[in-house]
């Protein structure tokens, strides 16, 4: 798990200047991957006291255009961040609660998919999304 201090690495390392609040929403959503935004902010305002739902969002915006957090949005969801970036995976999300889990890359590295037609595209990523029900929902379906 990240320390503070790795944190701090990882902010000036894409030239972001080091903030109470970018360490609190960095750490949050190492925390809580696939977290939504008002759980983020729930968890920052316990670690920080009052900040801004606004002052959250542009936190995310700005982790997310430095690539130090991803921004998923599976169809039917709220957008939600993750902090494992920089390689290729997926998701698998349930129909029943919305839970979403880590699928690694299916085939090999990015795109890890083959499209049957590019229209001139130059393709660099491939995004599933795996859909069925979790374990919880599973176990509640069948009693």
């Amino acid at each position: 798990m990240p320390t503070t201090t790795d944190f701090e690495r990882m902010l000036r390392g894409v030239s972001l200047r080091v903030t109470r609040p970018r360490l609190a929403v960095l750490s949050a959503v190492h925390d809580h991957p696939h977290a939504d935004t008002e759980s983020i902010i729930g968890v920052v305002r316990d670690n920080l006291g009052e900040v801004s739902h606004q002052a959250v969002y542009d936190v995310l915006r700005a982790l997310t255009t430095a690539g130090l957090l991803r921004r998923i949005q599976p169809p039917g969801s709220v957008a939600r961040y993750e902090s494992r970036v920089g390689d290729n995976h997926h998701h698998v999300v349930c129909r029943s609660c919305g839970a979403i889990a880590d699928v690694d890359c299916a085939v090999g590295s990015a795109p890890c998919l083959t499209a049957s037609e590019t229209h001139g595209f130059t393709i660099d990523e491939a995004e599933v999304v795996y859909w069925g029900l979790c374990p919880a929902c599973s176990t509640a379906t069948r009693s």
